[in-house]
């Protein structure tokens, strides 16, 4: 049951945040710069690669793996880049003498594809730098000849063994600490100690250098000023959805109250807004402990297509008067987010669009788009809810979703990002929503 009244209250919302999840993704965009400033002091500037390689691959856990999606959404076609996800784990014994068991991920195992070689670029992504695994993949691919990057905390196993293996070693930025002392540690172990919740932030650490990598590689046809733009964004994004805006001014309190006591199936067009449905059905799972599916239109159409004729589709009342709502729980209901890019350009004059090109997190008259359906547009050009009614033309699979949702009474709520630029879109849409999961998830454990 989610406490709505929480969502209005800047302190309680503070009391219940126990690891500081909102604070880690306010401070997001500091993390992007100063991800981007040690990975050129780390050589990358001064990197001058003979051309692209036949593929990246990308190697590591958790968010370096989401990473990793996002980075072959931005690619697209032009580049093979593959994730690389752990293929076994095995305990791991502890050295010192703490009674906690070692941390899973410790134990986990990669393996290189059988045809990646010297061509190949391999890049080893990891939060921690302690996984064992991780190490042995850096000496498996140094012994076929691939060019290999390791982005590691300074000092950690991982990072010692990139300059064995002569890999670019790019630093880790890790989270500030917040910690109230043992009292935060304490409550950080929970029922599972050896499986602790990630840094809701942590994505931002892993994809910044990597796309600054990309980007020296010509692997992502990234504009040059584009990452410190998207650094501006998440500046915005923290400012439009802080704690003590209100609900009808923030709009991550607003889609959590939305999705609240529903199964949310996060739905989405394109592969930019895919990997933003992806990585917020894993925030929901994480933040909130909700399930949700996403998919990619149009295939999510029939793949989900049961969802809807089943006993969640089947247009319930939630608000039916002759329900009990004392003995009753309150019913759970289906509901569709889709999620879009729009790529529509700015429709005010010349002198409004080169300015809203400037910077994407710049608060200004000039830097926001047209809204949807003559709705006025966020004052930073944060995704915006499209109307129902919008008369705007649509694909025939989003079309199609919309007449699948109201034949079966289910909402569909849409939410598009305007911004041109696909990295910036991406940046819109998973800003907004990781706010909301946490909110979600602090709304409804209180």
């Amino acid at each position: 049951m989610l406490d709505d009244t929480l969502l209005d209250d800047p302190a309680a919302l503070r009391r219940a945040d126990h690891d500081h999840a909102l604070l880690a993704l306010a401070g997001s965009g500091a993390r992007v710069r100063t991800a981007l400033r040690l990975a050129e002091a780390a050589g990358l500037d001064r990197l001058r690669p003979d051309g692209r390689p036949r593929a990246v691959l990308v190697a590591g856990h958790g968010s370096a793996l989401t990473a990793a999606e996002m980075l072959a959404a931005l690619a697209g076609t032009a580049s093979l880049v593959a994730p690389l996800p752990p293929t076994d784990a095995a305990p791991v014994p502890r050295t010192d003498r703490a009674t906690a068991p070692a941390v899973f991920t410790a134990g986990l195992a990669w393996q290189l594809p059988g045809w990646a070689g010297p061509l190949d670029l391999l890049v080893i992504s990891s939060a921690d730098g302690g996984e064992r695994g991780l190490v042995a993949l850096a000496e498996q691919a140094y012994a076929r000849g691939c060019a290999i990057v390791v982005t590691a905390p300074g000092g950690s196993p991982l990072a010692e063994a990139a300059l064995q293996v002569r890999a670019l070693p790019l630093p880790f930025v890790p989270a500030a600490d917040t910690s109230d002392g043992p009292a935060d540690e304490e409550r950080g172990r929970g029922a599972e100690p050896d499986l602790p919740a990630e840094d809701p932030a942590a994505l931002w650490a892993h994809l910044a250098p990597l796309l600054a990598l990309t980007q020296k590689l010509g692997v992502t046809p990234l504009p040059y000023d584009a990452l410190a733009a998207a650094a501006d964004l998440l500046d915005a994004t923290a400012v439009r959805c802080r704690p003590d805006a209100a609900a009808y001014t923030n709009p991550a309190k607003s889609l959590a109250a939305r999705l609240a006591g529903t199964v949310p199936l996060l739905w989405a067009e394109g592969p930019v807004a895919g990997a933003a449905a992806g990585r917020f059905a894993a925030q929901l799972a994480e933040r909130a402990g909700r399930p949700a599916l996403a998919g990619l239109l149009p295939q999510a159409l029939t793949a989900h297509r049961g969802m809807f004729t089943g006993q969640l589709g089947a247009g319930a009342d939630p608000d039916d008067f002759f329900r009990d709502r004392v003995e009753e729980p309150d019913p759970l209901h289906l509901q569709v987010l889709l999620l879009r890019q729009t790529a529509e350009e700015a429709a005010a004059g010349p002198g409004q669009a080169a300015q809203g090109s400037a910077g994407p997190g710049s608060a200004g008259p000039g830097s926001a788009g047209p809204g949807f359906g003559g709705a006025p547009a966020e004052e930073d050009g944060g995704p915006a809810e499209v109307p129902a009614d919008d008369a705007r033309p649509r694909s025939f699979g989003v079309t199609r979703a919309h007449r699948l949702a109201a034949a079966h009474d289910v909402r569909l709520t849409e939410y598009a990002s305007r911004r041109p630029e696909p990295l910036h879109a991406l940046v819109d849409l998973v800003a907004l929503t990781d706010f909301a999961a946490v909110y979600l998830g602090l709304a409804a454990q209180s």
